[in-house]
């Protein structure tokens, strides 16, 4: 994505960067889950949502964040702080305001490109919930 389009995403809401960040997180958590054994399909889709799930996200974002640079971590507050007009049906608030930083920041290092940043956010964020 080219800078002044990145420029102009960070510069107004985070919520866009939340809707692709919950997009590239899904993929990587399914592509995980295959990954990890012969299940069957309905099994893959329960595993699948364990890792997807707000409470589950709030938890990795909890784990990570002293390892986030100066950058990521202003991603994540302002993320947190914004306010959708709805929240999941299954979690609390502050779940979904921190599940919502999550899928922020994840999107973030998509559209920046940096692939391994965002490799290894990902691989932390599993981690402890395998």
């Amino acid at each position: 994505m080219k800078k002044e389009k990145i420029d102009e995403l960070l510069s107004s809401n985070l919520l866009p960067l939340a809707f692709i960040g919950d997009s590239v997180h899904t993929l990587f958590v399914r592509d995980y889950c295959l990954r990890e054994g012969n299940l069957k399909l309905e099994n893959y889709h329960n595993k699948a949502a364990s890792f997807c799930k707000a409470s589950t996200q709030a938890k990795a974002l909890k784990n990570i964040l002293h390892l986030l640079s100066e950058e990521e971590q202003n991603i994540v507050r302002r993320a947190r702080n914004a306010k959708p007009k709805h929240h999941a049906k299954n979690a609390n608030l502050a779940d979904y305001s921190y599940a919502t930083a999550f899928e922020a920041l994840i999107g973030f290092l998509y559209i920046k490109e940096d692939k391994t940043r965002l490799e290894e956010i990902l691989n932390l964020s599993i981690k402890g919930y395998e």
